[in-house]
């Protein structure tokens, strides 16, 4: 059984490189990729070392990013499936970040206010620059809009974070709000009243 990963391991990685390396603006060459996936303006998509991205991501750059990547995703993060990420000016997902399925992250929202028009027809507007700490967990069916996320930052699951998390929280609820911290004299977590 260990050969038929090591196996399988070689082939996404080939895959990822063959098919992927030349779309987006960066790519390690040990990063996998599982398809099937979605990639809107790869050209803006930075991917950093050893990354590993479950199959049915949709990762979207953003269209007018004048060269600039406007998501990066650093190095040895670990990412779900069904992840979404809308990175049209500033996502970063830092170092060692485990992302579990079906997690949406954005830094911009659909624009509703004319209502003769649809919503879809009436583009995007920007929020606020996502950043997510090295060595967070975010849970499964995360939500997090115009946020960040602190370093070594637990979000629960099925959680929408609307306002930014400190460095060594962990955070639950809709919206989410922090229930409890790291507490560096004591070397425990302790809950926040």
């Amino acid at each position: 059984m260990k050969n038929t990963s090591k196996f399988n391991k070689a082939i996404w990685l080939i895959k990822t490189q063959l098919f992927l390396k030349p779309r987006f603006s960066k790519i390690d060459k040990r990063s996998i990729v599982f398809f099937p996936m979605q990639i809107d303006n790869p050209q803006a998509i930075s991917i950093g070392k050893k990354i590993f991205i479950s199959n049915n991501a949709w990762l979207a750059g953003g269209k007018d990013s004048n060269g600039k990547d406007t998501l990066i995703i650093d190095d040895y993060t670990r990412i779900g499936h069904f992840f979404h990420c809308i990175a049209l000016h500033d996502v970063y997902i830092g170092k060692s970040v485990l992302i579990a399925d079906k997690v949406f992250i954005s830094d911009a929202s659909h624009i509703y206010k004319d209502i003769d028009l649809p919503i879809f027809a009436q583009g995007m507007e920007n929020l606020r620059s996502v950043s997510i700490g090295d060595g967070s967990w975010i849970g499964e069916n995360v939500c997090i809009l115009g946020a960040n996320i602190g370093k070594h930052s637990v979000i629960g699951a099925n959680s929408v974070v609307l306002q930014d998390i400190p460095d060594y929280c962990v955070a639950v609820g809709s919206p989410a709000r922090v229930v409890r911290k790291y507490d560096f004299e004591t070397k425990k977590w302790v809950t926040v009243e």
